[in-house]
């Protein structure tokens, strides 16, 4: 559905995007993510059509984003995370307004009003106007404005942005449920819920492509990590810690008196028992010790490098 190839495109002497290559599937789930100046928003830009790019190709459904626009843009529903909304409309009368620019006619305009509404959970607000909604809200008529032309992509700028945990929940739920039937391009910050909601990841950092695959896959390959809660003082434990010779360690003094250490770089070493030998020797307390299985924030972690861009 999406083919990106050498994309490049550059700010006067910025590089926003260094040749950046990667694929979506037909009915894919896939999160697009990076640190804040990674490249992310400049990518959904030039796939919407909104942004030139210096160099390379980007294809959508066959048909070339350079080339092409207007029928690209047939092709695509697209949530911004600031969603531009008049707040002078009602959310009816606004869906409506978008349907007609999307042209629909007007029988299938009503019909998919009604239907998008109840997909997203706006009925019960649709005479209202957009002005007098909480921000979950109109993030919701933006999903479902997003929705109003029955679109083979839906890319999704922070969907949940501003939502109750009951509302993420029901985002989260309607995206599952496009799955297959389109394909879904989600850039979020909220790690979580792209783990449970998407099937693969494409990470950015700097504007170059770190990773891209099945989530399972990539998170598979990073390091297993080790937890324990250690009474003793943090100079001793770190001095401890650095005849582990780990890459990544993590401490964090409570009042208690306890050091609460987190080592990675372990994917073929259990630390376990080398831990708990070495407490008891010297007579340390230990409250606890265990193994944590790596997550989609442990893989973006150590990709990143925890840094932030200044994009």
């Amino acid at each position: 559905m999406i083919e990106v190839e050498n994309l490049t495109k550059h700010y006067g002497q910025h590089v926003a995007l260094d040749g950046i290559t990667f694929s979506v599937g037909h009915g894919e789930v896939v999160g697009f993510l990076g640190p804040n100046g990674a490249g992310k928003s400049t990518t959904m830009r030039i796939l919407t059509t909104f942004l030139a790019a210096t160099s390379g190709s980007v294809h959508i459904g066959g048909k070339c984003v350079f080339e092409q626009p207007n029928q690209v843009r047939n092709l695509i529903g697209y949530m911004p995370e600031n969603n531009p909304l008049p707040i002078d409309l009602r959310v009816r009368d606004y869906l409506g307004f978008r349907a007609q620019l999307k042209h629909l006619s007007k029988s299938i305009a009503r019909k998919r009003v009604d239907e998008v509404a109840k997909q997203c959970g706006i009925s019960d607000v649709a005479n209202r106007y957009i002005g007098q909604l909480s921000r979950g809200y109109r993030q919701r008529v933006g999903m479902a404005d997003a929705l109003l032309a029955n679109p083979e992509l839906i890319i999704l700028d922070e969907p949940t942005s501003g939502l109750d945990p009951n509302q993420t929940r029901s985002v989260r739920s309607l995206i599952r449920k496009l799955a297959g039937k389109h394909t879904i391009l989600i850039s979020s910050h909220i790690l979580s819920e792209i783990e449970m909601t998407c099937d693969r990841v494409i990470i950015l950092h700097e504007g170059k492509l770190l990773a891209s695959g099945e989530m399972n896959k990539l998170i598979s390959k990073s390091h297993l990590a080790v937890v324990t809660e250690i009474r003793a003082s943090l100079i001793d434990v770190k001095n401890w810690a650095s005849e582990l010779a780990l890459e990544n360690s993590e401490f964090i003094e409570q009042k208690n008196g306890y050091v609460r250490c987190k080592f990675s770089g372990t994917k073929n070493n259990d630390l376990r028992e080398e831990i708990f030998a070495t407490v008891n020797e010297r007579g340390w307390e230990l409250r606890e010790l265990s193994q944590h299985t790596p997550s989609l924030e442990d893989l973006f972690v150590s990709l990143t490098n925890g840094k932030e861009g200044n994009r």
